[in-house]
Protein backbone atom coordinates (compact mmCIF):
# COMPACT_ATOMS: atom_id res chain seq x y z
CA UNK A 1 0.00 0.00 0.00
CA UNK A 2 1.24 3.45 -0.82
CA UNK A 3 2.16 5.61 1.92
CA UNK A 4 -0.45 8.18 2.45
CA UNK A 5 2.04 10.79 3.97
CA UNK A 6 4.16 11.23 0.84
CA UNK A 7 2.71 13.82 -1.59
CA UNK A 8 1.55 13.25 -4.97
CA UNK A 9 3.36 14.25 -7.25
CA UNK A 10 6.25 15.49 -5.13
CA UNK A 11 9.92 15.05 -5.40
CA UNK A 12 11.70 13.95 -2.46
CA UNK A 13 13.87 16.63 -0.71
CA UNK A 14 17.53 16.26 -2.02
CA UNK A 15 19.63 15.38 0.74
CA UNK A 16 22.51 18.94 0.73
CA UNK A 17 25.85 17.75 -0.61
CA UNK A 18 28.85 17.52 2.76
CA UNK A 19 31.18 20.38 2.19
CA UNK A 20 34.23 19.24 0.28
CA UNK A 21 37.35 19.25 2.56
CA UNK A 22 40.52 21.00 0.84
CA UNK A 23 42.52 19.07 -1.10
CA UNK A 24 46.07 20.10 -0.32
CA UNK A 25 47.14 23.12 2.87
CA UNK A 26 48.42 25.63 0.65
CA UNK A 27 46.67 29.33 0.39
CA UNK A 28 44.52 30.61 -1.03
CA UNK A 29 42.68 27.35 -0.79
CA UNK A 30 41.00 27.68 -4.45
CA UNK A 31 43.97 27.62 -5.95
CA UNK A 32 44.44 24.79 -8.73
CA UNK A 33 47.21 22.17 -7.98
CA UNK A 34 47.88 19.93 -10.60
CA UNK A 35 47.68 15.97 -9.49
CA UNK A 36 49.02 17.33 -5.89
CA UNK A 37 50.46 14.50 -3.58
CA UNK A 38 51.50 15.26 -0.20
CA UNK A 39 55.13 14.84 1.05
CA UNK A 40 56.70 11.95 2.45
CA UNK A 41 59.70 13.19 4.00
CA UNK A 42 59.26 15.17 7.28
CA UNK A 43 59.82 18.63 7.79
CA UNK A 44 63.24 18.08 10.08
CA UNK A 45 64.36 15.36 7.49
CA UNK A 46 64.28 17.60 4.17
CA UNK A 47 66.01 20.46 5.96
CA UNK A 48 68.79 18.26 7.10
CA UNK A 49 69.18 17.33 3.92
CA UNK A 50 69.37 20.69 2.37
CA UNK A 51 71.83 21.97 5.15
CA UNK A 52 73.98 18.49 4.40
CA UNK A 53 74.27 19.16 1.06
CA UNK A 54 75.17 22.92 1.10
CA UNK A 55 77.69 21.58 3.71
CA UNK A 56 78.98 19.38 1.00
CA UNK A 57 79.57 22.25 -1.40
CA UNK A 58 81.34 24.17 1.07
CA UNK A 59 83.84 21.44 2.06
CA UNK A 60 84.35 20.40 -1.34
CA UNK A 61 85.02 23.76 -2.72
CA UNK A 62 86.87 24.65 -0.34
CA UNK A 63 89.49 22.01 -1.00
CA UNK A 64 89.30 22.69 -4.59
CA UNK A 65 90.32 26.73 -4.04
CA UNK A 66 92.92 25.76 -1.71
CA UNK A 67 94.30 23.51 -4.61
CA UNK A 68 93.84 26.02 -7.63
CA UNK A 69 95.61 28.54 -5.27
CA UNK A 70 98.78 26.38 -4.32
CA UNK A 71 99.20 24.96 -8.32
CA UNK A 72 99.05 29.06 -8.81
CA UNK A 73 101.69 29.76 -6.32
CA UNK A 74 99.48 32.38 -5.09
CA UNK A 75 98.60 33.43 -1.29
CA UNK A 76 95.43 32.22 0.75
CA UNK A 77 92.15 33.88 -0.36
CA UNK A 78 91.43 36.10 2.95
CA UNK A 79 88.38 35.15 5.14
CA UNK A 80 85.96 38.07 3.54
CA UNK A 81 87.19 36.74 -0.01
CA UNK A 82 86.99 32.86 0.89
CA UNK A 83 83.22 33.92 2.12
CA UNK A 84 82.61 35.87 -1.15
CA UNK A 85 83.78 32.76 -3.21
CA UNK A 86 81.53 30.39 -0.96
CA UNK A 87 78.57 32.59 -1.46
CA UNK A 88 78.44 32.37 -5.30
CA UNK A 89 79.50 28.38 -5.19
CA UNK A 90 76.40 27.99 -3.42
CA UNK A 91 74.47 30.51 -5.08
CA UNK A 92 75.49 28.58 -8.85
CA UNK A 93 74.21 25.00 -7.32
CA UNK A 94 71.21 26.70 -6.13
CA UNK A 95 70.37 29.29 -9.01
CA UNK A 96 71.35 26.64 -11.81
CA UNK A 97 70.10 22.94 -10.01
CA UNK A 98 67.46 23.90 -7.67
CA UNK A 99 65.45 27.19 -8.81
CA UNK A 100 66.14 24.97 -12.27
CA UNK A 101 64.01 22.07 -11.40
CA UNK A 102 61.46 24.06 -11.11
CA UNK A 103 61.36 25.82 -14.21
CA UNK A 104 61.86 22.56 -16.21
CA UNK A 105 59.18 21.20 -13.86
CA UNK A 106 56.65 23.54 -13.31
CA UNK A 107 53.60 22.21 -14.83
CA UNK A 108 53.75 18.78 -12.32
CA UNK A 109 55.44 19.92 -9.26
CA UNK A 110 52.28 19.35 -7.08
CA UNK A 111 53.12 15.29 -8.06
CA UNK A 112 56.84 15.64 -7.57
CA UNK A 113 57.98 12.98 -4.93
CA UNK A 114 61.97 13.58 -4.96
CA UNK A 115 63.92 15.44 -2.82
CA UNK A 116 63.60 19.00 -4.90
CA UNK A 117 60.26 18.23 -5.86
CA UNK A 118 59.30 17.73 -1.86
CA UNK A 119 61.47 20.74 -0.63
CA UNK A 120 59.98 23.25 -3.52
CA UNK A 121 56.54 21.72 -1.97
CA UNK A 122 57.70 22.51 1.93
CA UNK A 123 58.92 26.25 0.71
CA UNK A 124 55.72 26.29 -0.89
CA UNK A 125 53.86 26.55 1.93
CA UNK A 126 55.05 30.34 2.40
CA UNK A 127 54.31 30.76 -1.35
CA UNK A 128 51.79 28.59 -3.41
CA UNK A 129 52.90 30.48 -7.11
CA UNK A 130 55.73 27.99 -7.28
CA UNK A 131 52.79 25.31 -7.71
CA UNK A 132 50.36 27.28 -9.91
CA UNK A 133 53.28 28.28 -12.71
CA UNK A 134 53.00 31.48 -12.38
CA UNK A 135 53.85 33.37 -15.10
CA UNK A 136 56.38 35.99 -12.75
CA UNK A 137 57.78 33.25 -11.05
CA UNK A 138 58.44 30.66 -13.58
CA UNK A 139 60.26 33.76 -16.24
CA UNK A 140 62.26 35.16 -12.73
CA UNK A 141 63.66 31.59 -12.16
CA UNK A 142 64.53 30.84 -15.23
CA UNK A 143 66.27 33.96 -15.87
CA UNK A 144 67.94 33.38 -12.23
CA UNK A 145 68.58 29.60 -13.65
CA UNK A 146 70.08 30.26 -16.96
CA UNK A 147 72.14 33.48 -16.37
CA UNK A 148 72.89 33.81 -12.48
CA UNK A 149 73.57 30.46 -11.83
CA UNK A 150 76.47 29.53 -14.82
CA UNK A 151 77.56 33.25 -14.07
CA UNK A 152 78.00 33.09 -10.09
CA UNK A 153 80.32 29.48 -10.99
CA UNK A 154 82.47 31.47 -13.64
CA UNK A 155 82.76 34.41 -10.85
CA UNK A 156 83.94 31.71 -8.10
CA UNK A 157 86.29 30.80 -10.39
CA UNK A 158 87.23 34.28 -11.28
CA UNK A 159 87.84 34.71 -7.44
CA UNK A 160 89.71 31.96 -7.00
CA UNK A 161 92.52 32.93 -9.42
CA UNK A 162 92.02 36.76 -8.55
CA UNK A 163 91.15 37.79 -12.19
CA UNK A 164 90.53 41.42 -13.17
CA UNK A 165 87.16 40.31 -14.28
CA UNK A 166 85.86 39.62 -10.68
CA UNK A 167 84.41 43.31 -9.96
CA UNK A 168 82.36 44.15 -13.33
CA UNK A 169 81.04 40.49 -12.96
CA UNK A 170 79.97 40.67 -9.40
CA UNK A 171 78.48 43.67 -10.44
CA UNK A 172 76.20 42.63 -13.00
CA UNK A 173 75.09 39.17 -11.22
CA UNK A 174 74.50 40.82 -7.31
CA UNK A 175 72.35 43.39 -9.08
CA UNK A 176 70.60 40.84 -11.30
CA UNK A 177 69.68 38.48 -7.80
CA UNK A 178 68.64 41.92 -6.15
CA UNK A 179 66.51 42.95 -8.92
CA UNK A 180 64.83 39.77 -9.28
CA UNK A 181 64.05 39.49 -5.27
CA UNK A 182 62.77 43.02 -4.80
CA UNK A 183 60.41 42.04 -8.03
CA UNK A 184 59.68 38.73 -6.02
CA UNK A 185 58.91 40.31 -2.91
CA UNK A 186 56.87 43.34 -4.53
CA UNK A 187 54.78 41.32 -6.70
CA UNK A 188 53.48 39.03 -3.95
CA UNK A 189 53.09 42.00 -2.15
CA UNK A 190 51.24 44.01 -4.77
CA UNK A 191 48.50 40.85 -4.97
CA UNK A 192 48.07 41.03 -1.17
CA UNK A 193 47.54 44.48 -0.54
CA UNK A 194 45.59 45.12 -4.03
CA UNK A 195 44.14 41.88 -4.82
CA UNK A 196 43.74 40.06 -1.77
CA UNK A 197 45.50 37.03 -2.71
CA UNK A 198 47.80 35.36 -0.24
CA UNK A 199 49.93 32.85 -1.09
CA UNK A 200 51.17 32.16 2.35
CA UNK A 201 49.38 30.16 5.11
CA UNK A 202 48.49 31.99 8.14
CA UNK A 203 51.39 30.45 10.74
CA UNK A 204 53.59 33.39 11.41
CA UNK A 205 56.82 30.52 10.93
CA UNK A 206 56.02 30.14 7.41
CA UNK A 207 56.14 33.94 6.63
CA UNK A 208 58.88 34.38 8.23
CA UNK A 209 61.31 31.83 8.43
CA UNK A 210 60.81 30.63 4.45
CA UNK A 211 59.17 33.41 2.62
CA UNK A 212 60.91 36.00 4.40
CA UNK A 213 64.49 34.85 6.09
CA UNK A 214 65.46 32.53 2.80
CA UNK A 215 65.41 35.28 0.38
CA UNK A 216 66.36 38.26 2.44
CA UNK A 217 69.91 37.08 2.09
CA UNK A 218 69.97 37.61 -2.09
CA UNK A 219 68.92 41.61 -0.85
CA UNK A 220 71.46 42.21 1.68
CA UNK A 221 74.41 40.02 0.38
CA UNK A 222 74.23 41.48 -3.11
CA UNK A 223 74.41 45.22 -1.80
CA UNK A 224 77.19 44.33 0.49
CA UNK A 225 79.03 43.20 -2.46
CA UNK A 226 77.82 45.64 -5.04
CA UNK A 227 78.95 48.43 -2.69
CA UNK A 228 82.40 46.50 -2.17
CA UNK A 229 83.11 46.21 -5.93
CA UNK A 230 81.90 49.41 -6.45
CA UNK A 231 84.47 50.93 -3.85
CA UNK A 232 87.34 48.98 -5.23
CA UNK A 233 87.00 50.06 -8.87
CA UNK A 234 86.77 53.42 -7.53
CA UNK A 235 90.19 53.19 -6.13
CA UNK A 236 91.33 51.53 -8.68
CA UNK A 237 90.53 54.42 -11.15
CA UNK A 238 91.79 57.22 -9.15
CA UNK A 239 95.16 55.52 -8.27
CA UNK A 240 95.37 54.84 -12.56
CA UNK A 241 94.55 58.61 -12.90
CA UNK A 242 97.16 59.27 -10.24
CA UNK A 243 99.83 57.56 -12.07
CA UNK A 244 98.76 59.07 -15.13
CA UNK A 245 99.20 62.09 -13.84
CA UNK A 246 102.43 61.37 -12.55
CA UNK A 247 103.40 59.91 -15.72
CA UNK A 248 102.77 62.93 -17.77
CA UNK A 249 104.35 65.67 -15.43
CA UNK A 250 107.46 63.25 -15.46
CA UNK A 251 107.04 63.56 -19.19
CA UNK A 252 106.70 67.80 -18.83
CA UNK A 253 109.64 67.60 -16.40
CA UNK A 254 111.90 65.52 -18.59
CA UNK A 255 111.09 67.26 -21.94
CA UNK A 256 111.83 70.67 -20.37
CA UNK A 257 115.05 68.80 -19.24
CA UNK A 258 115.69 68.32 -22.61
CA UNK A 259 115.12 71.66 -23.97
CA UNK A 260 117.12 73.04 -21.38
CA UNK A 261 120.18 70.98 -22.39
CA UNK A 262 119.84 72.10 -25.67
CA UNK A 263 119.34 75.35 -25.32
CA UNK A 264 122.51 75.46 -23.31
CA UNK A 265 125.04 73.15 -25.97
CA UNK A 266 123.94 76.18 -28.67
CA UNK A 267 125.08 78.85 -26.14
CA UNK A 268 128.16 76.95 -25.10
CA UNK A 269 128.45 76.44 -29.43
CA UNK A 270 128.20 80.67 -29.68
CA UNK A 271 130.62 81.00 -27.52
Amino acid sequence: MRNPFLGVGVAPTPTPPALALPVHPYYPMEAEIVGYLANTYSVPMLLSLFAAGCAAIFGVTLVLVRGVRSAAQKNPLSNSELATLMWFVLCGFIHFFFEGYFSFNHTQMGSRQDLFGQLWKEYSLSDSRYLTSDPFVLCMETITAVAWGPLSFVLAGLIATSHPLRHPLQVIVSLGQLYGDILYYGTSMFDHYYKGLTYCRPEGYYFWSYYFLMNIFWVVIPCILIYSSVTKTTRAFRALDRMSSSLQANGGIKQANGSARQANGRAKKSN
